[in-house]
């Protein structure tokens, strides 16, 4: 790992610091999704396959070219042709080394002013693969006895590689490793197979007449055939908006978030959200017009009492907290729409990966258009904000935190706020409005009646 200045080559005055990981097993140059949010990068969306020990892996990802990166002293530059969005580069900081780790070790001290001491602000952001082969090259090395670290110069600076715990005594809880298990069909898997199978076979002279016994169960054919059925997740999602989904006092209807039963505890990434706030702050700063439109969004989210000030933590309270950023409409300049990062990973985890998506419940769109078709008039509404229109349950909102300007004053400093409502980039919201929709239009029903 190596600390960089990462920019555009249109405008280099806008650079921000990361780490970069260099990994000539990669064929391509991958970088997170706070970069291309940061550096407001243009880009293209593309499908491409991730190869890795544990299988081909089919995603979507932004690709943009023009990125520079550059050594920490200027003395050398690398431009990115085609730098490709994934955000499941490693997201290790104990394994950054700092000229602590020179100087502990003889044959490093002479390098280790060439080292830079860590930097918290600075997020793992890059990963430099071999389509990028300049930066590989090694100018310069130092070797030790057996065991110990190395010492390489690349072309954006030095980098040790090995152990960089002084005396390995604080050895990271987490271990970077893919345990594969191989199936029946030699097919390699992260998840443990399944000890149980199916045999079907057919028992000479078991021939049954229609006559005799009635027509196979087999064959037996019912109304439910055709549909299709619901996979283990889905079925608990519902279940979960089945008993949770109510109104409360104030009359809003009221979801849980649908969180996956065998799910472990949070880790409090606090640190991580002060990152991303403290590097947003400093975009804002930079571009007059985004803040202003940004201010603006949050006002009315925390006038419509859609956010609020968060209240303090019980002593070893579980929660998680979302970095936020800004995206525009293509078709519309002057509106800004706050994502909440739900996606985002902090040691190895983030918010949707414990969260259930749950059914895609969006009418089908040959059954609208045959709809449209049979009546003489045909009626077409939209919802404004319809995550929003869906409240958190209370004892749920701790784990929608984010760091804001106090009274959304951006000269006063940041505070903890919370959303009341489904948010935008939650991998549920979707679900849970579109399951809000019809338990509305139920109720309307039952009114009616």
């Amino acid at each position: 790992m190596v600390l960089v200045k990462v920019y555009h080559k249109i405008e280099p005055e806008k650079s921000i610091k990361a780490y970069a990981i260099i990994d000539d097993q990669s064929n391509r140059t991958l970088a997170r999704s706070e970069l291309f949010d940061t550096l407001r990068l243009k880009s293209n969306m593309v499908e491409y396959a991730l190869n890795s020990c544990s299988g081909c892996t089919v995603s979507n990802g932004r690709v943009a070219d023009g990125c520079v990166v550059e050594a920490l002293d200027g003395d050398r530059s690398f431009e990115i042709h085609s730098l490709l969005e994934c955000d499941n580069i490693p997201n290790v900081r104990e394994e950054i080394a700092t000229p602590d780790v020179a100087v502990h070790h003889p044959h490093l001290r002479d390098i280790a002013g060439d080292i830079p001491p860590l930097d918290e602000e600075a997020s793992i952001l890059h990963l430099i693969g071999r389509d990028l082969i300049d930066v590989h090259y090694v100018h310069d090395q130092r070797r030790g006895g057996p065991n110990a670290p190395y010492a390489q110069k690349l072309g954006l600076g030095w980098v040790i590689i090995g152990e960089t715990c002084l005396g390995r005594i604080h050895r990271s809880n987490n271990v970077n490793v893919n345990k594969i298990h191989l199936l029946q069909n030699g097919r390699a898997s992260i998840f443990r197979p399944c000890q149980n199978g199916f045999e079907v076979s057919e028992e000479p002279g078991d021939v049954r007449t229609l006559e005799e016994n009635g027509p196979d169960p087999i064959f037996r054919t019912t109304k439910d055939d055709e549909k299709p059925g619901l996979c283990v997740d889905n079925r608990d999602f519902l279940q979960t908006m089945q008993s949770g989904f109510v109104k409360d006092p104030s009359g809003n209807w009221t979801a849980p978030l649908p969180f996956r039963s065998d799910r472990g505890r949070l880790p409090n990434n606090r640190p991580q959200a002060e990152r991303r706030a403290r590097t947003l702050d400093k975009n804002l700063k930079q571009n007059q017009g985004k803040k202003q439109l940004f201010l603006e969004f949050m006002e009315k989210v925390i006038q419509n009492g859609h956010a609020e000030r968060a209240p303090e933590l019980d002593p070893g309270q579980e929660c998680w907290y979302l970095p936020i950023f800004g995206v525009f409409h293509p078709q519309k300049p002057n509106q800004i729409r706050c994502v909440f990062h739900s996606s985002a990973r902090h040691d190895g985890v983030s918010l949707n990966e414990v969260l259930l998506t749950g059914p895609d419940m969006t009418n089908n769109l040959l059954g609208v258009l045959l709809r449209f078709r049979r009546e003489e008039f045909a009626i077409m509404a939209d919802v404004q904000q319809m995550f929003y229109s869906f409240y958190v349950q209370e004892n749920h909102r701790d784990y929608l935190r984010f760091l804001w300007y106090e009274d959304n004053k951006p000269e006063k400093q940041m505070v903890e706020y919370r959303m009341c409502v489904h948010v935008f980039g939650n991998s549920p919201s979707p679900a849970v409005a579109t399951y809000g929709l019809r338990k509305t239009i139920e109720n309307c029903e039952l009114d009616v009646k």
